[in-house]
């Protein structure tokens, strides 16, 4: 009899956790991805600001999973899923059957209806976002320098960023820096240490799911660092020219950034399984699907709660899903007791530049320096691959004592695509 066959869709933090969890088993695990690398999310605003080149924080998915004989890496975008006759459907027409399925799709861009906007405001989510955002930011400058009026070179020296969680607060802090220490000097016709960075929110504060005395602290180092924080504001247009607000005001600005709302995968709708708003689908306690106990589904596409409380969109929380996902499959395969998923909260950082972060870990708030370097540290740790940690911490200490950074080599788009 031929072993139990696992099909996992997505190689991101949970995915991965998932597949590495079934390596020493006897099962046969095929994980599809349409990417060919695991990214390190939390570094990817790093690669939209140039501090960072996007081989420093991915890592070939093949090449991670090389030791496990038992699982098979696909290249493929998945375009459906049939829950009755367990098949994901492939790109190509293809199929996989399956005895058992975890989606580990993650979450894409929302721009809560107003899907025009994006044309406008580029969103991060992938490498190839973040070089496109990259592209952006440094052009804006390089136009700014041959702009024929000074009403002109305002609009390009002009950076908004919309949302204020921990993308847009890294986003607007680290444009704030470039700025002000990287690009002076650099330039004939224009200051870069005169260019704004606007940051817009919704809410009345930034980084609202931090304790609130958090959220003023990181307000005020953003503030210190030259960023404008505008909290309370609704955007109600984002064209070409600039940013509308409710209150009738207009920001002119030729690079806008979009930080504001995610929305689960839209492989979620194929599952047979209730949704919220944001596209999440509702999982079991153990994960599974309430109609479909074979199919299981973890990270930022699953909504649950651990302890009463909501389960976090972060990479510790999917990581954590995905190891429990395989140990509850393994369980069913030996028909024991599967598990309910607990997580673990190891806390909450938030970097806003050089010196600046805020931070909860084990109930301990910290801001500033200390804040900083345990954000640092945490990452370092984090990162997959010794070259990668290598890189990445030669890179942050080289940017520390000059203020340079290393990715600031951009292309421009090939008129073919």
């Amino acid at each position: 009899m031929e072993p139990p066959h696992i099909v996992i869709i997505g190689a991101g933090f949970g995915g991965l956790a998932c597949a590495k969890a079934f390596g020493r088993s006897s099962c046969r695990v095929t994980i599809v991805d349409r990417c060919n690398h695991h990214l390190f999310q939390p570094l990817l605003y790093q690669v939209a600001t140039a501090g960072l080149a996007a081989p420093a924080i991915a890592a070939p998915t093949r090449f991670l999973l090389r030791t496990y004989r038992n699982i098979r890496t696909l290249l493929a975008d998945v375009q459906a899923i049939e829950p009755a006759g367990r098949k994901v459907v492939l790109d190509d027409g293809s199929t996989l059957e399956y005895d058992f399925l975890v989606v580990a799709s993650g979450a894409t861009h929302s721009y809560f209806g107003r899907d025009e906007w994006a044309a406008h405001a580029p969103a991060l989510k992938t490498l190839a976002d973040a070089q496109h955002i990259r592209r952006r930011i440094l052009q804006a400058f390089e136009f700014a320098e041959r702009a024929a009026t000074a009403e002109e070179t305002r609009s390009w020296l002009r950076f908004i960023v919309i949302g204020g969680g921990p993308t847009g607060v890294e986003l607007a802090g680290t444009l704030a820096e470039i700025a002000r220490h990287t690009l002076p000097q650099e330039f004939r016709r224009i200051d870069s240490r005169s260019a704004e960075v606007h940051l817009i929110e919704l809410s009345d504060r930034v980084l609202s799911a931090f304790p609130a005395a958090l959220s003023d602290k990181a307000r005020q180092q953003l503030q210190r660092l030259g960023v404008t924080v505008n909290t309370g504001a609704r955007v109600t247009g984002i064209d070409a020219d600039g940013v509308s607000l409710q209150d009738g005001s207009r920001l002119p600005s030729h690079t806008v950034i979009w930080a504001a709302g995610v929305q689960g995968s839209p492989l979620g709708r194929f599952l047979d399984a209730p949704v919220d708003r944001a596209g999440r689908v509702s999982v079991l306690p153990d994960l599974s699907l309430a109609a479909h106990p074979e199919i299981f589904v973890v990270g930022d596409l699953a909504n649950t709660t651990s302890r009463g409380k909501p389960v976090p969109g972060v990479g510790a929380a999917a990581k954590q899903m995905g190891h429990r996902a395989a140990c509850n499959i393994l369980a069913r395969m030996a028909n024991t007791k599967a598990e309910s998923f607990a997580y673990r909260d190891y806390g909450m950082l938030a970097t806003i530049g050089r010196n600046a972060a805020v931070g909860t870990v084990g109930g301990l708030q910290m801001s500033g320096r200390l804040a900083w370097l345990f954000w640092l540290c945490v990452h370092l740790f984090y990162l997959i691959g010794f070259r990668n940690r290598l890189v990445v911490l030669l890179d942050w200490a080289w940017s520390y004592v000059t203020f340079e950074r290393a990715a600031r080599i951009f292309t421009t788009p090939d008129k073919r695509e």
